[in-house]
């Protein structure tokens, strides 16, 4: 679906295309260059980040594993209730490994700070986070973002991974709705 036409009939686009491909290609580079004597392993939070972890592994030029969680704490609204849910748990063991957690937007932080509590659990070398979004001004815990693809104000967005009520992921861009 084009920019044009979406921007006609339902939202406003607010990163697009091009703008998420150069930030990610960026984004893999350092990656690549923070990790050039070990090999990271990178955790894709599910749903919501499987776009931008699948554009981040390519963009990352160097050896590396994969693996995947699921949380939940929105269920189908748009605000999260602020429980945290473990859906999905990890499929290999961090010990002694370096974790990039790859989520699609930091907004409260508190699913963040679970994520990070509980990897850190799991007997890790050392966990960074890569965020394709992050929401400042709702922030109720600090949480560290060492890969930060693009800062936002507070809207609801979807797109490029993110949903409306398990819609819209497939969109390249990342889009709001109409105030």
């Amino acid at each position: 679906m084009s920019e044009s036409i979406f921007k006609l009939g339902q939202g406003l686009v607010q990163i697009s295309q091009a703008q998420i491909t150069e930030r990610v290609a960026e984004l893999g580079r350092q990656i690549r260059d923070d990790y050039a004597t070990t090999t990271p392993h990178l955790i894709c939070v599910l749903n919501g980040a499987f776009i931008f972890m699948a554009d981040l592994v390519r963009a990352i030029d160097s050896p590396l594993t994969v693996d995947f969680l699921s949380v939940s704490s929105y269920g189908s609204r748009t605000e999260t209730s602020g429980e945290v849910r473990l859906v999905k748990d990890l499929d290999q063991s961090l010990k002694g490994r370096h974790v990039i957690l790859v989520e699609d937007i930091v907004d409260t932080g508190l699913t963040m700070r679970y994520l990070l509590n509980y990897l850190q659990g799991r007997g890790p070398v050392s966990v960074k986070v890569a965020a394709l979004l992050s929401k400042p001004s709702r922030r109720q815990v600090e949480v560290p973002l060492h890969y930060l693809g693009f800062e936002i104000d507070d809207a609801f967005v979807y797109g490029y991974g993110l949903d409306v009520d398990h819609q819209y992921r497939n969109l390249p861009f990342v889009t709001s709705q109409r105030g």
